[in-house]
């Protein structure tokens, strides 16, 4: 069993009503943010400028590594769950990633073949450590509260402001370091938050009040072969990700083709539960559930331009001078956090407005009205383009995120909540992953459109890539259109009027 709490003292201590853990959460997940959003905003810029890959291959390395990203919290979540606890798989994740991004500073005024070999290096050493923290700092939130303590939800928004607080100033740091004064700057910028969001977890450790420890502490600590803990074992073997995820970033078929794979199988797995195993009601919402995950990696594959495509865009072709000074492009990254902590709670209270007058969409045509979203985003950025040769107003750039930013809201709080709704309560854990697996397989496509706005020389042109950009924004409007139309029977299969009878209010 679980450890009690480790001191006493801490059990009566609050913060604005909430036990002290939620902030030092708070101030993990922040920095984490910090690093990952940071070093995101220069990953296209070092491999085009630095190491002059060309866009398309940029692209490609950009989609592996981000879904990579995503596929890794279900490797660290599993261990944390069976041996180490969410505490020591916070602790442990958070070290390894400011290792990772110290590497990543460490080599970069290399570009030559050890340089590169570096620079993979660094990035599987990231997404190895983002596994173990990313899955389990979330987890440690809800093991604060008892299951049916009202603060559960507000805990959720304040830790997810913390997501966007990191977010919106790592880019600006980051980026502005990174490309004006040097690379290893801006790199080095993130392994320093990484570093003091470790360093004050670990010294913090009380305000957890004993959460997240091991299933079997006695077990963790015993000798295996008399030769070391298993504990210490299970980290050794998790760092034998990193040369797997070394690999596969430099391989990105390899990465599609598992996720091409993965796809079906989980497709093929739920249609063998909804016919064969589930009955009824059951059925339907696991059908309603397979819909929302076929849209997921939809939105997030033109979603996710912003880091690869977009961000070359507003480098090359936008006019990016504010207030007299020329903005990195990079820094323009922090738009899409700083939108959800202006806007997150505007949509919230827009969505119970609505509720209290019969009004408020299905959960199904706020994912239509995300895609429909995003791409008036690009054909906004479209329509702002003047004439060849001439730069875009990034006026542009603010309402191309501002769009995707309030489709994002209309989508991903709604997402996993509708996972955990759906599905059986044998399943909850299952689909979640699936839902993560989905992302992953968005953040890949996410890389392919992007490539496809370039070419495997070397530069897109500005014409080429608004082709593109204008091609995924209709196609994007009327999916999302389509989407709407089939809404109320997917609203259907989903029984919400049950769901709401057993479980309390959902998002709908």
């Amino acid at each position: 069993m679980a450890t009690a709490i480790t001191d006493p003292a801490e059990a009566g201590k609050s913060w604005l009503g909430h036990p002290r853990g939620l902030f030092l959460l708070f101030f993990v997940e922040m920095w984490e943010r910090f690093s990952f959003y940071g070093m995101r905003a220069l990953l296209i810029f070092y491999l085009t400028q630095h190491f002059l890959f060309s866009d398309r291959d940029a692209s490609y390395a950009y989609g592996a590594y981000m879904s990579l990203i995503y596929i890794s919290p279900l490797m660290g979540g599993y261990l944390a769950d069976r041996y180490l606890g969410q505490r020591k798989a916070v602790l442990f994740g958070g070290i390894v990633i400011a290792i990772g991004h110290l590497i990543l500073g460490m080599e970069s005024d290399n570009a030559g073949s050890m340089g590169l070999g570096l620079f993979w290096l660094g990035l599987a050493t990231v997404i190895t450590g983002t596994g173990f923290l990313k899955s389990s700092a979330s987890a440690l939130v809800g093991q604060l509260y008892p299951r049916d303590d009202m603060r559960r939800d507000p805990a959720y928004t304040i830790f997810y402001m913390g997501i966007n607080v990191g977010g919106t100033i790592g880019p600006i740091i980051c980026g502005y370091l990174g490309q004006v004064w040097g690379w290893h700057w801006g790199f080095g910028a993130a392994s320093v938050g990484m570093t003091a969001g470790a360093l004050g977890f670990a010294f913090c450790k009380p305000m957890l009040q004993g959460k997240g420890e091991p299933a079997d502490p006695v077990r963790l600590a015993e000798k295996v072969g008399g030769l070391i803990s298993r504990e210490w074992l299970v980290y050794l073997l998790s760092l034998l990700a990193i040369p797997v995820c070394w690999f596969l970033i430099q391989n990105h078929n390899i990465v599609g083709w598992g996720l091409g794979i993965a796809g079906p199988l989980m497709v093929g797995y739920i249609l063998w539960e909804a016919f064969g195993r589930l009955h009824g009601a059951d059925r339907h919402r696991m059908l309603a559930a397979l819909f929302l995950l076929v849209i997921n990696p939809i939105f997030w594959g033109l979603y996710e331009q912003t880091g690869s495509s977009l961000n070359l865009f507003a480098d090359r072709y936008t006019d990016r001078t504010m207030l007299g000074v020329d903005v990195p492009a990079s820094v323009f990254q922090s738009l899409n956090a700083a939108y959800i902590l202006i806007f997150g709670p505007v949509m919230a209270g827009l969505w119970i407005w609505l509720a209290r007058r019969g009004w408020e969409p299905s959960t199904p045509a706020k994912f239509g009205i995300a895609i429909v979203l995003v791409g008036v985003g690009f054909l906004v950025l479209d329509a702002g383009t003047g004439a060849p040769g001439t730069l875009t107003p990034i006026l542009f750039i603010f309402l191309l995120y501002l769009c995707h930013t309030i489709g994002e809201l209309c989508l991903s709080p709604v997402g996993l909540s509708a996972m955990s709704s759906l599905a059986p309560s044998r399943m909850v854990g299952l689909m979640m992953g699936i839902w993560f697996l989905a992302m992953a397989l968005g953040e890949y496509a996410a890389g392919v459109i992007s490539a496809a706005t370039g070419n495997a020389e070397g530069v897109a042109s500005r014409d080429a890539m608004l082709a593109v950009f204008d091609s995924i924004g209709w196609w994007s409007v009327g999916f999302g259109i389509a989407v709407m139309a089939v809404a109320p029977l997917v609203k259907r299969l989903m029984h919400t009027k049950q769901i709401d009878t057993k479980k309390g209010d959902i998002a709908r």
